[in-house]
């Protein structure tokens, strides 16, 4: 049993706690005493972050359990480190939002999301876990629009079923092993399972991942920035830190990678494109989990990181499109690379870096966990995983800023992106291409010593290749590629058509074979009443007022039976 502590333990001071704690304040706050507050309050958590060294920090008895909130090695540092620094990358760029809703669970979110990969026990996280559902929420519903509200219903069902599954695979596995340490999950069993799946909802794993490409592009322009960092990258972490090596995983990361750029093809809203290689890209990574190896695993955390920070670059982009013309659609869309010449720019940085370019994050990250497929002789997973990266460079590098920026003009002359959004944008993809030439700076803060070098002449041209190529397939098929204004079906079809259609089946059905039950019961009481009245009631047989003589004979009669019984 450890010793009662807090969150503040030895001078160390749980960076969630002091997030949380300074975003209360916010709203006591006004202008640009607010907006000055939130920056200091982001570099304060990031500065907390990256004071922590490895080791437990916080730890406590309660209610006989060991509960650790404060337990840092490499592998939760890493992602402590992006998260903390997408926090104030975030912030910047909502720095022009006057909602201090929004403001406020977008920082608990991202505490709860540190609380998370700082989380040494399975209590603690499941904590932070349904902190993070509860508050990502309000960055969905804060758009305020009928569709947001709908679909932040969704997302809330959705991650509740993700939560109650942990919850109990939880108290399973402290049954059978009686701890509560987080580690590696190394028991076999419905315990295992449960965890497991509520791990996979969250990492958006198909057939469970419908929920993210139906909420993020409903949510608040700045809300999804947040949004796509943190809730499936914490599913990434404890993936890695709980299932390494789960060879499921390894299959089902690949079709994720492949399931996304298909949607891909299919999307016309560009938040819903981005969201679909958000799925893609996080099949990579759960790939990289199931292989277990030291490549894999290294590669499944640079990836994570690196993604963090493209996709905020992609998203932000996008959420300039949409905040400056008030368009999301690819068929409304064309023609404003001349009026947003920055925004475009470091879109397309964002783009070269999702897309693995040479010189860009993207690179050094993805290719080490195609590599792990290669060196680990998964033929079929490295031939997926290639062709995926393939179809995001069609649609994320290719589809979205020709339609979006290029091609046809759409007659809109929107302004530039307002200074804190490019600031924003800019952080992010200076990061993007400072990773990709200098990849040494990111591999240091890996799980495990990397022996990995991506820039090889083989890595390089093979790259070249399959991107120079992709290129070439896109400007031949232009006229086929573009966006359709049509709605396409993925398995949220089943909880959003499917079963209100069944349930509506079922009611109409069992109400008229309910209603003649009722009325079948109804008829036979009818006639069980008639019956009783015909004999009990005021005119009935046996409620009759009999005459004197009558009773008299009758009692004669029964006396002269009774007495022929007796002698006989």
């Amino acid at each position: 049993m450890t010793e009662p502590g807090a969150l503040v333990s030895g001078g160390w001071l749980h960076p969630s706690l002091l997030l949380i704690l300074g975003a209360l304040l916010i709203p006591l706050l006004r202008d640009r005493m607010q907006q000055g507050y939130r920056i200091l309050l982001s570099l304060a958590f990031l500065w907390a972050v990256w004071q922590t060294v490895p080791g437990i920090h916080a730890a406590f008895g309660f209610l006989g359990l060991d509960l650790v909130p404060g337990r840092a090695d490499k592998l939760s540092l890493v992602f402590a480190y992006v998260f903390a620094l997408i926090t104030v990358i975030g912030t910047i760029y909502s720095l022009h939002v006057k909602d201090n809703i929004q403001h406020v669970t977008a920082y608990i979110y991202a505490a709860a999301a540190v609380g998370v990969v700082f989380a040494g026990d399975l209590v603690t996280l499941y904590v932070f876990w349904e902190l993070m559902m509860l508050a990502s929420v309000w960055l969905i519903w804060r758009r305020r629009t009928p569709e947001s509200y709908a679909a932040g219903f969704r997302y809330l069902l959705v991650h509740a079923v993700s939560g109650v599954l942990l919850l109990a695979g939880i108290v399973l596995y402290y049954t059978q092993t009686g701890s509560i340490a987080f580690n590696q999950i190394d028991i076999t069993g419905p315990a295992f399972y449960l965890i497991l799946v509520g791990f996979m909802i969250n990492a958006a794993v198909p057939p469970l991942h419908a929920w993210l490409t139906d909420a993020y592009p409903e949510a608040t322009i700045t809300g999804a920035i947040f949004l796509s960092a943190f809730t499936t990258k914490t599913a990434v972490y404890v993936l890695l830190r709980g299932f390494p090596g789960t060879e499921l995983l390894v299959w089902l990361g690949a079709i994720m990678a492949l399931w996304g750029v298909v949607y891909a093809v299919l999307a016309n809203d560009i938040r819903r494109l981005l969201a679909y290689h958000i799925i893609s890209q996080v099949g990579y990574m759960v790939a990289g989990v199931g292989m277990g190896t030291a490549i894999a695993l290294n590669g499944t955390a640079s990836h994570a990181f690196t993604h963090i920070l493209y996709k905020a670059v992609l998203f932000m982009g996008a959420g300039a499109v949409i905040h400056m013309t008030g368009k999301s659609k690819l068929t409304e869309l064309g023609g404003i690379y001349r009026y947003m010449p920055m925004t475009f720019l470091l879109y397309m940085i964002g783009a070269f870096s999702i897309s693995a370019f040479p010189l860009f994050s993207g690179f050094v990250s993805k290719t080490m966990v195609v590599e792990a497929a290669a060196v680990d002789y998964r033929a079929w997973i490295w031939l997926m995983l290639t062709m995926a990266s393939a179809g995001t460079f069609l649609h994320t590098g290719l589809k979205l800023p020709y339609f979006t920026f290029m091609g046809k003009d759409s007659g809109l002359r929107p302004k530039e992106a307002p200074w804190n959004m490019l600031l924003a944008m800019g952080i992010a993809a200076f990061f993007c291409v400072f990773i990709g030439v200098y990849p040494n700076w990111l591999y240091n803060f890996l799980p495990s010593p990397v022996d990995y070098n991506a820039y090889t002449v083989g890595h390089v041209l093979w790259e070249l290749q399959l991107l120079l190529f992709t290129g070439l397939g896109f400007f031949l098929l232009l006229k086929y590629v573009g966006g359709d204004a049509k709605i396409s079906l993925d398995t949220d079809w089943i909880y959003r058509r499917a079963l209100p259609r069944i349930v509506g089946w079922v009611r109409r059905v069992g109400g008229a074979a309910w209603t003649g039950v009722v009325r079948t019961l109804q008829r036979s009481l009818e006639g069980a009443v008639v019956t009783l009245m015909r004999h009990h009631g005021p005119q009935g047989i046996l409620a009759r007022t009999w005459p004197t003589g009558s009773m008299v004979l009758w009692v004669a009669v029964i006396l002269a039976g009774s007495l022929l019984l007796y002698y006989l």
